[in-house]
Protein backbone atom coordinates (compact mmCIF):
# COMPACT_ATOMS: atom_id res chain seq x y z
CA UNK A 1 0.00 0.00 0.00
CA UNK A 2 1.08 2.92 -1.03
CA UNK A 3 1.78 5.76 1.71
CA UNK A 4 -0.15 8.21 2.93
CA UNK A 5 -0.48 11.90 1.75
CA UNK A 6 -0.59 14.86 4.18
CA UNK A 7 -1.25 18.55 2.97
CA UNK A 8 1.22 21.14 3.98
CA UNK A 9 1.13 25.36 3.31
CA UNK A 10 4.91 24.98 2.15
CA UNK A 11 7.01 22.03 1.37
CA UNK A 12 9.77 21.51 4.29
CA UNK A 13 13.73 20.75 3.87
CA UNK A 14 15.01 17.56 4.33
CA UNK A 15 15.05 16.97 8.11
CA UNK A 16 13.37 17.20 11.22
CA UNK A 17 9.18 18.66 10.87
CA UNK A 18 6.43 18.16 12.80
CA UNK A 19 3.22 18.07 11.16
CA UNK A 20 0.27 19.75 13.05
CA UNK A 21 -2.97 21.33 12.80
CA UNK A 22 -5.84 19.61 11.01
CA UNK A 23 -3.44 17.71 9.05
CA UNK A 24 -1.36 16.50 12.21
CA UNK A 25 -4.17 15.15 13.66
CA UNK A 26 -5.87 13.41 10.81
CA UNK A 27 -2.18 11.54 10.58
CA UNK A 28 -2.04 11.25 14.11
CA UNK A 29 -5.36 10.47 16.23
CA UNK A 30 -7.35 9.32 12.76
CA UNK A 31 -5.08 7.45 10.75
CA UNK A 32 -3.11 6.56 13.93
CA UNK A 33 0.17 6.75 12.18
CA UNK A 34 3.18 4.93 14.34
CA UNK A 35 6.90 5.71 14.11
CA UNK A 36 8.96 3.99 11.40
CA UNK A 37 5.82 4.36 9.08
CA UNK A 38 6.27 6.53 5.59
CA UNK A 39 4.13 9.59 5.11
CA UNK A 40 4.29 11.63 2.30
CA UNK A 41 4.05 15.50 2.56
CA UNK A 42 2.46 17.98 -0.12
CA UNK A 43 2.31 21.60 -1.21
CA UNK A 44 -0.29 20.95 -3.69
CA UNK A 45 1.62 22.80 -6.04
CA UNK A 46 3.38 20.21 -7.49
CA UNK A 47 6.06 19.80 -4.33
CA UNK A 48 6.18 16.04 -2.32
CA UNK A 49 8.76 14.99 0.23
CA UNK A 50 8.92 11.82 1.48
CA UNK A 51 9.21 11.33 5.28
CA UNK A 52 9.17 8.32 8.11
CA UNK A 53 7.33 9.01 11.17
CA UNK A 54 10.01 9.83 14.22
CA UNK A 55 7.59 10.34 17.21
CA UNK A 56 3.66 10.86 17.78
CA UNK A 57 1.77 13.63 20.17
CA UNK A 58 -1.19 14.31 20.29
CA UNK A 59 -2.83 15.24 17.36
CA UNK A 60 0.88 16.12 15.96
CA UNK A 61 3.48 13.91 14.04
CA UNK A 62 7.66 14.53 14.55
CA UNK A 63 9.15 13.17 11.32
CA UNK A 64 12.58 13.40 9.45
CA UNK A 65 12.24 14.38 5.99
CA UNK A 66 14.10 12.19 3.26
CA UNK A 67 13.42 14.07 0.48
CA UNK A 68 12.06 16.37 -2.16
CA UNK A 69 10.95 16.58 -5.44
CA UNK A 70 8.75 18.33 -8.02
CA UNK A 71 6.43 17.53 -10.53
CA UNK A 72 5.13 20.29 -13.46
CA UNK A 73 2.33 20.92 -13.90
CA UNK A 74 0.00 19.15 -16.34
CA UNK A 75 0.28 20.65 -19.79
CA UNK A 76 -2.45 20.24 -21.89
CA UNK A 77 -4.27 22.00 -18.27
CA UNK A 78 -8.50 20.03 -17.96
CA UNK A 79 -10.60 22.29 -16.73
CA UNK A 80 -14.39 20.95 -16.45
CA UNK A 81 -17.45 23.37 -16.04
CA UNK A 82 -19.98 21.09 -14.04
CA UNK A 83 -23.48 22.49 -14.07
CA UNK A 84 -24.72 22.46 -10.23
CA UNK A 85 -26.66 19.56 -9.36
CA UNK A 86 -29.12 19.07 -6.64
CA UNK A 87 -28.20 16.98 -3.91
CA UNK A 88 -24.77 15.59 -3.30
CA UNK A 89 -24.44 15.08 -7.47
CA UNK A 90 -22.01 17.86 -8.02
CA UNK A 91 -19.92 16.21 -4.67
CA UNK A 92 -19.79 13.09 -6.00
CA UNK A 93 -18.43 15.01 -9.89
CA UNK A 94 -16.36 16.50 -8.01
CA UNK A 95 -14.84 13.66 -6.10
CA UNK A 96 -14.22 11.43 -8.92
CA UNK A 97 -13.32 13.82 -11.61
CA UNK A 98 -10.07 14.97 -8.89
CA UNK A 99 -9.09 11.46 -8.50
CA UNK A 100 -8.88 10.99 -12.25
CA UNK A 101 -7.12 13.86 -12.27
CA UNK A 102 -9.44 17.52 -13.56
CA UNK A 103 -7.24 20.49 -13.03
CA UNK A 104 -10.09 23.04 -12.29
CA UNK A 105 -13.52 22.49 -11.78
CA UNK A 106 -16.02 25.69 -12.50
CA UNK A 107 -19.60 25.33 -11.06
CA UNK A 108 -22.16 26.51 -13.87
CA UNK A 109 -24.99 28.13 -12.97
CA UNK A 110 -26.61 26.30 -15.86
CA UNK A 111 -31.00 27.01 -16.76
CA UNK A 112 -31.72 23.98 -16.08
CA UNK A 113 -29.71 23.90 -13.04
CA UNK A 114 -32.49 23.39 -9.77
CA UNK A 115 -29.87 24.09 -7.54
CA UNK A 116 -29.16 27.70 -7.26
CA UNK A 117 -26.13 29.24 -5.91
CA UNK A 118 -26.99 32.45 -3.82
CA UNK A 119 -25.90 34.46 -0.91
CA UNK A 120 -24.20 32.47 1.80
CA UNK A 121 -25.29 29.38 0.50
CA UNK A 122 -23.35 29.69 -2.46
CA UNK A 123 -20.45 30.45 -0.69
CA UNK A 124 -20.98 27.22 1.28
CA UNK A 125 -21.54 25.30 -1.60
CA UNK A 126 -17.97 26.00 -3.47
CA UNK A 127 -16.40 25.82 -0.08
CA UNK A 128 -17.71 22.19 0.27
CA UNK A 129 -16.89 21.35 -2.99
CA UNK A 130 -13.03 22.72 -2.59
CA UNK A 131 -13.19 20.65 0.53
CA UNK A 132 -14.17 17.53 -1.33
CA UNK A 133 -11.80 18.48 -4.05
CA UNK A 134 -8.72 18.67 -1.56
CA UNK A 135 -9.75 15.14 0.35
CA UNK A 136 -9.97 13.06 -2.98
CA UNK A 137 -6.22 14.87 -4.09
CA UNK A 138 -5.38 13.28 -0.92
CA UNK A 139 -6.60 10.06 -1.17
CA UNK A 140 -5.34 9.76 -4.99
CA UNK A 141 -1.68 10.96 -3.95
CA UNK A 142 -1.91 13.96 -6.22
CA UNK A 143 0.75 16.18 -6.47
CA UNK A 144 -1.15 19.15 -7.56
CA UNK A 145 -4.26 20.08 -6.45
CA UNK A 146 -7.57 21.20 -8.57
CA UNK A 147 -8.50 24.28 -8.28
CA UNK A 148 -12.78 24.86 -7.81
CA UNK A 149 -13.14 28.71 -9.45
CA UNK A 150 -16.35 30.50 -9.51
CA UNK A 151 -17.68 33.70 -7.43
CA UNK A 152 -19.01 31.46 -6.50
CA UNK A 153 -20.48 29.91 -9.72
CA UNK A 154 -20.09 31.37 -13.61
CA UNK A 155 -23.24 32.27 -15.25
CA UNK A 156 -23.18 31.18 -19.10
CA UNK A 157 -21.98 34.35 -20.54
CA UNK A 158 -18.78 34.26 -18.15
CA UNK A 159 -18.53 30.31 -19.05
CA UNK A 160 -18.95 31.33 -22.87
CA UNK A 161 -15.84 33.86 -22.30
CA UNK A 162 -13.59 31.06 -20.52
CA UNK A 163 -14.48 28.78 -23.52
CA UNK A 164 -13.28 31.24 -26.21
CA UNK A 165 -9.76 31.35 -24.79
CA UNK A 166 -9.42 28.13 -24.08
CA UNK A 167 -6.84 26.05 -26.92
CA UNK A 168 -10.05 23.46 -27.47
CA UNK A 169 -13.71 23.61 -25.34
CA UNK A 170 -15.82 20.83 -26.24
CA UNK A 171 -19.21 20.55 -24.92
CA UNK A 172 -21.10 16.81 -23.97
CA UNK A 173 -24.38 16.55 -25.66
CA UNK A 174 -26.43 13.87 -26.19
CA UNK A 175 -27.31 14.63 -29.85
CA UNK A 176 -23.88 15.54 -31.24
CA UNK A 177 -22.49 13.70 -34.28
CA UNK A 178 -18.71 14.36 -32.86
CA UNK A 179 -17.22 11.65 -30.56
CA UNK A 180 -14.63 13.06 -28.12
CA UNK A 181 -12.92 9.82 -29.14
CA UNK A 182 -11.92 11.52 -32.02
CA UNK A 183 -11.89 15.17 -31.94
CA UNK A 184 -8.52 16.76 -32.33
CA UNK A 185 -6.69 17.58 -29.13
CA UNK A 186 -4.06 20.74 -28.66
CA UNK A 187 -0.82 19.44 -27.40
CA UNK A 188 -0.76 22.30 -24.84
CA UNK A 189 -3.10 25.33 -23.22
CA UNK A 190 -6.13 24.67 -21.74
CA UNK A 191 -8.82 21.90 -23.01
CA UNK A 192 -12.62 22.97 -21.19
CA UNK A 193 -15.33 20.71 -20.94
CA UNK A 194 -19.14 21.22 -20.43
CA UNK A 195 -21.18 19.03 -18.33
CA UNK A 196 -24.90 20.07 -18.28
CA UNK A 197 -26.90 19.87 -15.24
CA UNK A 198 -29.52 17.18 -14.47
CA UNK A 199 -32.02 18.29 -17.26
CA UNK A 200 -29.10 18.59 -19.55
CA UNK A 201 -27.96 22.00 -21.77
CA UNK A 202 -30.90 23.51 -23.41
CA UNK A 203 -30.32 24.52 -26.67
CA UNK A 204 -29.67 28.88 -26.00
CA UNK A 205 -26.54 27.75 -23.98
CA UNK A 206 -25.28 25.15 -26.84
CA UNK A 207 -25.75 28.26 -29.36
CA UNK A 208 -23.66 30.73 -27.37
CA UNK A 209 -20.99 27.81 -26.49
CA UNK A 210 -21.07 26.63 -30.27
CA UNK A 211 -20.14 30.39 -30.87
CA UNK A 212 -17.74 31.12 -28.78
CA UNK A 213 -15.57 28.20 -30.64
CA UNK A 214 -16.74 25.54 -28.19
CA UNK A 215 -17.38 21.94 -30.12
CA UNK A 216 -20.75 19.82 -29.12
CA UNK A 217 -19.50 15.95 -28.37
CA UNK A 218 -20.79 13.13 -27.27
CA UNK A 219 -19.15 9.69 -25.93
CA UNK A 220 -21.41 6.80 -26.95
CA UNK A 221 -24.88 5.97 -27.15
CA UNK A 222 -25.41 6.21 -23.89
CA UNK A 223 -26.81 8.99 -21.45
CA UNK A 224 -24.74 9.57 -18.76
CA UNK A 225 -25.69 11.03 -15.56
CA UNK A 226 -23.93 14.84 -14.39
CA UNK A 227 -22.22 12.98 -11.76
CA UNK A 228 -20.60 10.71 -14.17
CA UNK A 229 -20.37 11.98 -17.32
CA UNK A 230 -17.05 14.39 -16.59
CA UNK A 231 -15.28 11.45 -14.93
CA UNK A 232 -15.82 9.25 -18.11
CA UNK A 233 -15.11 12.14 -20.57
CA UNK A 234 -11.90 13.14 -18.00
CA UNK A 235 -10.85 9.38 -18.34
CA UNK A 236 -11.38 9.50 -22.59
CA UNK A 237 -9.17 12.87 -22.59
CA UNK A 238 -6.46 11.76 -20.09
CA UNK A 239 -5.96 8.17 -22.37
CA UNK A 240 -5.25 10.33 -24.85
CA UNK A 241 -3.38 12.84 -24.13
CA UNK A 242 -1.31 9.94 -22.85
CA UNK A 243 -1.80 10.27 -18.57
CA UNK A 244 -3.00 7.04 -17.96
Amino acid sequence: MSAPLFLVDDLPGVGLFTLGGAEGHHAATVQRLRVGEALLLADGRGGVASAVVKAVGKGTLDVTVTDRRYADAPDPRLTVAQGIAKGDRGELAVQAMTEVGVDEILPWAAARSVAQWRGDRGAKSREKWAAVAREAAKQARRTWLPVVGGDPDLSTKQLAQRLSAASAAYVLHEEATERLSLVDLPSSGEIVLVVGPEGGIDDAELKTFTAAGAVAVRLGDNVLRTSTAGVAALSVLATRLHRW
